[in-house]
């Protein structure tokens, strides 16, 4: 058991800024951090996140912001303007925004909403000429 864990150990990777700290992953958590009170969730220049949108209320946990945890598995960090060609666009690819869901208490977007997109379904959108213009 002792070698099945050591030999975990060695192959989780971390990432190092250039003077050799250890770098925060997507959830904003620090590993070379010592337990303690934990600060705000953090963009990718390290500054408090922003508020993404209040109406409707976005993000993952519905904060407001597109803050991301080990539980948010399509990576919702990507604050965005929808309008109704991009509407279309997910909708087509599987991923129908527009349409409200109550039971999820989900309103369904119009055109001019900003929402917090899964990065990946952003990067799909943008390769196909449909990524509209980031909020903030």
């Amino acid at each position: 058991m002792q070698s099945m864990v050591e030999g975990a150990r060695r192959q989780i990777s971390v990432q190092r800024n250039e003077r050799g700290r250890l770098m925060p992953d997507a959830s904003g958590s620090d590993p070379g951090r010592r337990a303690g009170p934990r600060p705000g969730p953090r963009n990718v220049f390290g500054e408090p996140l922003a508020e993404c949108c209040s109406n409707p209320l976005t993000g993952f946990y519905r904060s407001g912001s597109c803050e991301t945890g080990p539980e948010d598995f399509g990576v919702h960090t990507v604050c965005a303007r929808v309008d109704a060609e991009f509407l279309a666009f997910s909708k087509a690819a599987g991923n129908d925004l527009s349409t409200p869901v109550p039971a999820a208490g989900f309103p369904g977007l119009k055109p001019g909403d900003c929402w917090c997109l899964c990065a990946a379904r952003w990067k799909e959108a943008f390769d196909a000429g449909q990524a509209r213009p980031r909020c903030g």
